[in-house]
C-alpha cells in the first residue's frame, strides 16, 4: 500500500499526547485549589498567633461608641424606676429590722 493516508500518526491519542480535560474539571479544580490555600492560610495564622493581623480598610479602625468599656452604662427608665422601689423597699425592711431588733 502505498497511499499517505496509511501512514498518517494520530496526534491525539498517542502514549505521549498531553492530556486535556473537560472544562468542569478544571473549573473544580480551581476551587478545590483555592479552598486548600484558604485552609494553609488558616493554618498558619492557627500555628503562629505572634503574627500581627495587617489590615488597610478604613472601616477597621472604626470605633464603638456604644459598646466600649469606658462608655457610660445607659439603663431604660423602667429598669431605673424599679430599682428605685426596690431599693425603697429594702430600706424600710432594714428600718423594720433595726426597730426590732432595739
Amino acid at each position: 500500500s502505498v497511499d499517505g493516508a496509511c501512514f498518517g500518526r494520530n496526534y491525539f491519542s498517542r502514549a505521549s499526547a498531553p492530556d486535556v480535560e473537560d472544562v468542569e474539571l478544571a473549573n473544580e479544580r480551581a476551587a478545590v485549589l483555592a479552598e486548600v490555600a484558604s485552609l494553609k492560610k488558616l493554618a498558619v495564622d492557627y500555628l503562629h498567633p505572634e503574627v500581627g493581623v495587617t489590615s488597610v480598610d478604613g472601616a477597621c479602625f472604626g470605633r464603638n461608641y456604644f459598646s466600649r468599656a469606658s462608655a457610660p452604662d445607659v439603663e431604660d427608665v423602667e429598669l431605673a424606676n424599679e430599682r428605685a422601689a426596690v431599693l425603697a423597699e429594702v430600706a424600710s425592711l432594714k428600718k423594720l429590722a433595726v426597730d426590732y431588733l432595739h
